[in-house]
């Protein structure tokens, strides 16, 4: 039986995030340049998103450049924004065609102006495509998205419109840029490393992790099939017992 027939279909994770992890490592087992390997890593965003989308997914976040990521040689972050222009430019109309609505999350206004043009018009043309959420972590850190959450309520209780005593989980959460998007019941990291690299930390609270020891440019459809039937076969308990979870 492949690996697709082996979904169920009645507990697809809505929402999967993946930590895009081994394009460079890629390319130099290939004897290339590390934007070699970025390049490539273009191809199984596209054959991901595809497949989250045919078996029901309906957000998939990719950590594509983290903040820290800006502390790589100039050259390396230079080419890494000039592909993204082009990337997005080219993906817009299949995203139009697959009905997949294309979203942004981090430091945005970071990015150099160009980009920041694309990627706005990327989101305003597909804003109400319903098939699948695409979430692109662009100069993203969660620390950051914590500490900017803290700021916006801070203001909010000196201006007045907000008391410190209504502030509670859901309120906070309402504060970060996920705002709109349901937290990731699976996290997905390739290339074998075993961390989360300042990844969505709040919203992951309860995520499924795991962990994948294809470098990024050689993860398929089948390699998310897998992951999605691990998580399948895991429970999830959320603080209770197995006989809670078994009584329901």
């Amino acid at each position: 039986m492949e690996l697709k027939e082996r979904i169920d279909k009645k507990n697809i994770p809505q929402h999967i995030a993946i930590i895009m992890d081994g394009n460079g490592r890629w390319a130099k087992k290939q004897g290339k340049i590390r934007m070699f390997g970025h390049e490539k890593g273009v191809i199984p965003v596209r054959l991901t998103t595809e497949a989250a989308a045919e078996v029901g997914v309906k957000f998939i976040t990719l950590y594509a450049f983290s903040q820290e990521n800006w502390n790589r040689p100039k050259y390396e972050v230079d080419a890494l924004m000039s592909l993204l222009v082009k990337t997005i430019d080219k993906e817009v109309d299949s995203f139009m065609k697959n009905d997949i609505r294309f979203q942004v999350i981090g430091d945005i206004k970071s990015l150099p102006t160009k980009a920041q043009r694309q990627l706005q018009n990327a989101v305003d043309k597909t804003m109400n495509n319903k098939r699948l959420t695409l979430v692109l972590a662009l100069s993203y850190g969660s620390r950051w998205e914590i500490v900017e959450a803290c700021k916006k309520i801070a203001n909010k209780v000196s201006e007045g419109s907000l008391n410190v005593n209504e502030l509670d989980e859901d309120l906070f959460a309402s504060n970060l840029s996920t705002s709109e998007i349901p937290d990731p019941e699976l996290l997905i990291r390739t290339s074998g490393e075993l961390r989360i690299s300042n990844f969505l930390l709040w919203q992951i609270a309860y995520s499924e992790l795991y962990f994948s020891d294809k470098l990024w440019p050689e993860f398929g459809k089948d390699d998310l099939y897998e992951a999605i039937v691990d998580y399948q076969n895991r429970e999830r308990r959320f603080g209770k017992t197995s006989e809670q979870i078994q009584a329901r």
